[in-house]
């Protein structure tokens, strides 16, 4: 009788799904059935009253404003025999946004020996194309920092009495950014290399009208996009080991395959020959040709342990873990697993009966709880805490119950229990993918307002742009500054890879000199 119930509540909560997509087709208002995560606190919407914030002290608004005109103003009809008395200040922000266009008269001399010489134009405009670094930087911001379409960068252009071309605003956007593309790349390197973990997530992206895939890779340091055809295994390990194109066959590349269960012979075949490194992926295909190995499976499985080894042989960090949010293609090396989404197969389950909702509302009290006492236990390690943290989440698992859909999310919670207690023996990284999902989301609106892209160069523009956009945001800098400083060859503000090595260890040493294991553990309930 219960399954019954079961089949019947599920059509229809289908049947729904149906009519809110019928209803979504025709224009219609639709009803959503999502419910959010109560692991974490929701985050306050933009504009949101905050009661810390209306309790904090006022602060002087113009105080640190720097004054670049001051108008004084007399009282009219002042009555002789006045005496001034003071006066008081009242400061107006405003932008002046106007054309500023230069004429630059390059002279040109004839020295007594023959040869002409003639004027050079500063570096800052040589390449703009008769745009100033201003212009340019203006261009940049509004499209990849507000999001703005080119056609509506176009039109304010024109308002503003700019004489430029729509061919022109694009060949601004995409081209000559090769400094831009280069810092990006850096960016991966610096990051991986100082990082204990990353956050990483993937998304759709269309490309020239086929579906592809941008994927994320960052922490609280930096934040790096790749889009490219595929979100496969093979793609995101080529995608950690940046420029490299080499592979290579390390014990650990072996005992991935292994671990992948390939066939023995297929590995001692590989470990019997004597190259273990390849110059790129068409050299190594040759070598797997050569050895007979041609089976698809076989060679996507080889292929991922020697790019693995050449990620590895390029600096990634044997300790380093990748938190993400469950997607295979992220299961690679030290893999934890994001807490929030774990509970989103319990969270979306629905009872049919008084014993059902009873027991679900038991499993996620008891979830909360532990996910609780796991915050704390980052906050303040206690190695003797640990088997009871454990023991709690096997409990916890195993409990009994007639709801044969919360057996089944509780038995893959179990199966998953090593990447989700990782955080148990390192307490560095973070319970959830949270962070990955809240800066992909500049993407997802950009998906939105532009649909996709047509060219490759415009594709690694907007990868490129992101991820100095996001960085910037993640080190305290103005992106507006940034785009300033580099297009005037200005050089003051240091390369932004440098200042992630320089965040991080800042932090580490800051942890180091604020870490007080004395401090007792907040208290965590047994089983």
């Amino acid at each position: 009788m219960v399954a019954l119930l079961q089949i019947i509540q599920e059509q229809r909560t289908q049947i729904q799904q149906l009519k809110d997509e019928i209803a979504r087709l025709k224009g219609h208002k639709t009803r959503p059935l999502i419910k959010p995560s109560t692991l974490e606190p929701p985050t306050p919407a933009a504009g949101a009253a905050d009661s810390s914030r209306l309790d904090a002290p006022k602060r002087a608004k113009t105080a640190e404003l720097i004054i670049h005109e001051e108008v004084p103003i007399a009282p009219a009809n002042i009555p002789e025999g006045s005496k001034r008395n003071g006066c008081q200040t009242y400061v107006v922000q405003d932008l002046h946004l106007k054309p500023h266009n230069t004429r630059y008269v390059l002279e040109r001399w004839r020295t007594p020996d023959g040869r002409e010489l003639i004027g050079e134009l500063p570096a800052a405009v040589r390449d703009g194309g008769h745009f100033g670094p201003v212009l340019k930087a203006i261009v940049l911001y509004q499209h990849h920092q507000q999001q703005v379409p080119q056609p509506r960068i176009l039109t304010m252009l024109h308002d503003l009495g700019v004489d430029i071309s729509s061919g022109q605003l694009n060949r601004l956007l995409q081209e000559n950014h090769a400094a831009f593309h280069a810092e990006k790349e850096q960016l991966l390197a610096a990051g991986l290399a100082v990082s204990g973990y990353i956050h990483v997530d993937d998304t759709v992206a269309r490309h020239q009208g086929r579906n592809g895939y941008t994927t994320h890779i960052g922490n609280e340091y930096f934040a790096w996009f790749a889009s490219t055809e595929s979100r496969s295994r093979l793609n995101f390990l080529q995608l950690l080991r940046g420029q490299a194109e080499d592979y290579w066959l390390t014990e650990e590349a072996f005992a991935w395959m292994q671990e992948q269960k390939l066939a023995p012979t297929i590995v001692q075949r590989l470990q019997a020959a004597a190259a273990r490194t390849f110059a790129d992926e068409a050299a190594w295909r040759q070598h797997l040709e050569g050895l007979g190995i041609v089976d698809e499976r076989h060679q996507r499985i080889a292929s991922e342990g020697a790019l693995l080894g050449s990620v590895l042989a390029h600096g990634l960090r044997r300790d380093l873990v990748i938190v993400s949010d469950d997607a295979g293609q992220f299961d690679v090396w030290l893999h934890a697993l994001c807490w929030v989404h774990a509970e989103r197969n319990i969270n979306k389950l629905v009872p049919v009966s008084d014993r059902q909702r009873a027991d679900l509302e038991a499993v996620r009290g008891e979830l909360w709880q532990l996910y609780a006492d796991l915050k704390a236990y980052r906050l303040q390690p206690d190695p003797t805490h640990k088997a009871t943290l454990a023991a709690r989440f096997d409990a916890l698992c195993q409990r009994p119950t007639c709801f044969a859909l919360l057996r089944q999310a509780l038995r893959r919670l179990q199966h998953n229990k090593g990447e989700l207690l990782l955080v148990l023996e390192r307490p560095d990284i973070p319970l959830h993918n949270n962070l990955s999902e809240q800066d992909i989301r500049d993407f997802v609106t950009k998906r939105k307002i532009s649909g996709g892209t047509r060219s490759a160069l415009g594709r690694r523009c907007r990868d490129t742009f992101l991820s100095l956009h996001k960085t910037c945001r993640k080190l305290g800098l103005s992106f507006w500054d940034y785009l300033r400083d580099r297009l005037a060859g200005l050089s003051q503000i240091p390369p932004l890879a440098s200042l992630v090595r320089q965040r991080a260890a800042d932090k580490a040493a800051t942890r180091q000199a604020g870490f007080d294991n004395s401090q007792p553990m907040p208290a965590i309930a047994t089983v």
